[in-house]
């Protein structure tokens, strides 16, 4: 199912009088085809929600062909959130969670303590790129804001809210000096802009449209926004790479395999619970080098 732009978009927008931009972010069918693979418990419900709006809105940022992974990963009872968004903007993601060790009202310091923060730009050419930070915050929006306080040279605050339902995020970001050539001027701008979206409530940035959003904050700056982006929630997994990731056990393991699970083997995708099953006839065919276009490819 495709999702509706109307419930599934970015937005960005621009300063006129400053060298500042942002972007919006607005998940809910994507979310909820997210939140319906695995039964998740409200506070990781709420964690995975905030992690989307920051992988959609970093895509926004980055120019370039390819897929970008964010990963956390503690010793909690969060041990794995995992989103991946492509730059045609489709978006899948998991969380792994002990749900015995979950209180109702456990926020990220519980979830994940010292906690990592990764995030990989995998561009279809060229150089994959990985940086790695401490989990550090006492939510996900202070986490990724002091991840670019620590790798960027140009300010960015995120502000990052799920509940369930709705993923809503909000990012402001510096530009490079174009407008503003005094340091004072630039930076007393900054925190104007940033102040602002500070006193932006849970409940309107999780409620309120953008026009709103930016009227209730910006009234006295002026402010572009731009066209919708549409994201949808698609997932990458095939037929094809499940064969590649059987071929990859070697010939002899793959037999062994079978036999262990009674002549046929299922490959499960984690991240949409599609099923893709080999019996031994796929698998010789697979190794005698026939590829995975064998008459059994509709089998899930």
């Amino acid at each position: 199912m495709h999702d509706l732009p109307d419930t599934d978009f970015t937005q960005r927008f621009i300063f006129d009088n400053s060298d500042v931009r942002g972007e919006l972010v607005a998940l809910e069918q994507s979310y909820a085809e997210v939140l319906a693979k695995h039964a998740y418990p409200e506070p990781v419900a709420q964690l995975l929600g905030e992690f989307m709006a920051a992988a959609a809105l970093l895509v926004g940022t980055l120019k370039f062909d390819g897929l970008l992974i964010l990963q956390a990963r503690s010793e909690g009872p969060v041990p794995l959130l995992m989103i991946e968004c492509s730059s045609e903007r489709d978006i899948r993601g998991l969380a792994r969670y002990d749900a015995a060790r979950i209180e109702p009202s456990d926020g990220l310091p519980q979830l994940m303590p010292e906690g990592t923060l990764a995030m990989t730009i995998d561009p279809t050419n060229g150089q994959r790129y990985q940086g790695i930070v401490a989990l550090d915050g006492n939510d996900l929006s202070e986490c990724f804001s002091n991840y670019f306080a620590l790798s960027e040279q140009l300010g960015t605050r995120f502000w990052l809210r799920a509940d369930g339902t709705r993923a809503r995020g909000l990012l402001l970001q510096q530009l490079p000096r174009e407008m503003q050539k005094d340091d004072e001027d630039r930076e007393a701008s900054w925190q104007h802009i940033t102040a602002l979206a500070q006193t932006l409530k849970t409940e309107e940035l999780l409620s309120l449209d953008n026009e709103t959003v930016l009227h209730r904050l910006y009234h006295e700056d002026p402010v572009r926004l731009f066209d919708v982006q549409p994201l949808r929630f698609k997932c990458s997994c095939s037929r094809e790479r499940s064969a590649r990731a059987l071929i990859s056990l070697g010939h002899e393991d793959a037999r062994l395999l079978l036999t262990e699970h009674g002549g046929s083997v299922e490959i499960d995708c984690q991240f949409c619970n599609q099923r893709y099953l080999f019996d031994s006839a796929d698998v010789e065919q697979l190794f005698a080098g026939a590829g995975v276009d064998s008459p059994s490819d509709t089998r899930h």
